[in-house]
């Protein structure tokens, strides 16, 4: 059934609430951790719980992204849900190596065996002790409660599980940047890898979903498509000369484990989204890889500048509302700002200390009237809404009720879309992302100026 007929219940007035979430505003930790999986060469994702809750994280992506999203599953019955599911685990490590040849088996964890409590480093050595996991493959873990955190979290904890168990330090420093990414579109990871480069810079790219779920269709399946990371590129991050954390709640937790494992100096940046945060970001990567940043970049940022110019009449002064990840909603914010807009609402569900604090750097403290809530929901976004309405909105599709029922210009942007396609084949990171979530915002608040004028105030030319 539709939410959109109990939006009409949602009232203006604000009460508090401590231990009551409506509507989140994130989804649960397995989803990440199978998220950052596939961005690793030949790594199957594996769900250790109910088939129901692999179904579920598998759907999520699959109706994001609009392709097949290969995960296993111990599918739990209720045997394992009373007695453990340590022989579920085993035997799927079994039979997914044998069927599927995978290079490594990435298990997270779910509300249920977490809270049955199964042990998965013992089961993992048990599995290896029997010979279940032949010479040359691996299987590795994280845990991921779906009952704390957000996908956000889930995405971290696999990400720094790649460097716990895999990254090496020889003792020599190599000649490569190690560049750890938060959740992102396969483009965006794309746009990362084509800016670094131009740049010419030696890097590894941690996780890297490009050319995994943006596979082009070619009338062969692939289980295991030609992208991500490889396992000898994850190891050799041990001896990068420098790593960049892109995204302190997605990249933050491993950045700072290469740093503490293998002494690999951290430099920790926010997304590259907007303006100010990719002149940031391109600033760092010439200084710690002491790279000359090459005139097709100077060129990207000369062309959005000339389009924040253009836009800028029609953008001042607009008040906009935020919806989504914490390491996206800081840039953004920040963006937005450049442009003289006015962000009163930020709400993000991933809970975590100084999101709050990011924001007010990025774009100043708090005014009267605005609302900046981590961990939070769209059911408060909406009450702030319904009293007192912005000009845009931009949150994942779960947002369009929102917009509708206030009649609020809305821009989808985040994770999850469901409700349309194409939008993890366009970057919105770097410069020639900025210009897209520009042209995006823009173009809805000039169809609503269309939408809304007399037929004889519609104009040709605005």
């Amino acid at each position: 059934m539709s939410i959109a007929p109990f939006l009409k219940h949602t009232t203006a007035e604000s009460l508090p609430r401590e231990a009551l979430t409506v509507n989140p505003a994130k989804t649960c930790q397995p989803v990440g951790a199978m998220y950052a999986a596939l961005g690793v060469h030949r790594c199957l994702p594996h769900s250790h719980g109910s088939q129901g809750c692999c179904a579920y994280h598998r759907s999520a992506l699959t109706r994001h992204y609009k392709d097949p999203v290969m995960a296993a599953t111990s599918s739990f019955t209720e045997g394992a849900s009373v007695f453990g599911g340590q022989s579920n685990l085993l035997q799927a490590i079994s039979t997914e190596f044998e069927l599927y040849d995978p290079e490594i088996i990435a298990v997270h964890t779910t509300c249920l065996s977490e809270t049955i409590g199964d042990d998965i480093p013992q089961i993992i050595g048990k599995a290896e002790a029997e010979g279940k996991i032949p010479s040359g493959r691996y299987v590795i873990h994280a845990s991921t409660p779906s009952y704390v955190g957000s996908h956000v979290t889930g995405y971290a904890s696999m990400t720094r599980a790649f460097v716990d168990y895999f990254a090496e330090s020889t003792g020599r420093r190599g000649d490569r940047l190690s560049v750890i990414s938060g959740w992102v579109e396969p483009s965006d990871m794309a746009e990362l890898k084509r800016m670094l480069g131009a740049m010419d810079i030696d890097y590894i790219l941690l996780p890297d979903t490009s050319g995994v779920l943006d596979a082009p269709l070619t009338g062969r399946y692939q289980m295991f498509p030609d992208g991500g990371t490889r396992l000898d590129d994850i190891r050799t991050m041990g001896d990068s000369f420098a790593a960049i954390g892109i995204g302190r709640f997605g990249a933050g937790p491993a950045a700072k484990l290469l740093d503490t494992k293998c002494k690999v100096p951290m430099h920790m940046a926010d997304l590259p989204i907007g303006l100010s945060a990719t002149d940031r970001f391109i600033d760092l990567v010439r200084k710690v890889a002491k790279a000359p940043v090459p005139d097709s970049i100077a060129r990207e940022r000369g062309r959005l500048v000339d389009m924040m110019a253009d836009m800028h009449q029609y953008t001042h002064g607009r008040t906009v509302a935020l919806a989504g990840d914490p390491d996206q909603l800081v840039p953004l914010a920040e963006f937005l700002t450049d442009m003289d807009m006015k962000v009163k609402y930020v709400v993000t569900g991933t809970p975590g200390k100084g999101f709050e604090a990011a924001l007010a750097d990025a774009i100043g403290p708090a005014e009267e009237g605005d609302f900046r809530g981590a961990p939070s929901d769209l059911f408060a976004l909406h009450q702030r809404l319904k009293a007192a309405p912005t000009d845009l909105l931009f949150a994942n599709t779960y947002g369009k009720y929102i917009a509708r029922d206030e009649d609020i210009p809305f821009v989808r942007f985040g994770f999850p879309i469901f409700d349309r396609v194409g939008h993890a084949d366009f970057p919105c990171v770097g410069y020639r992302g900025a210009m897209r979530i520009l042209e995006k915002a823009l173009s809805v608040l000039m169809d609503r100026i269309d939408r809304d004028a007399p037929l004889e105030k519609l104009e040709l030319i605005m």
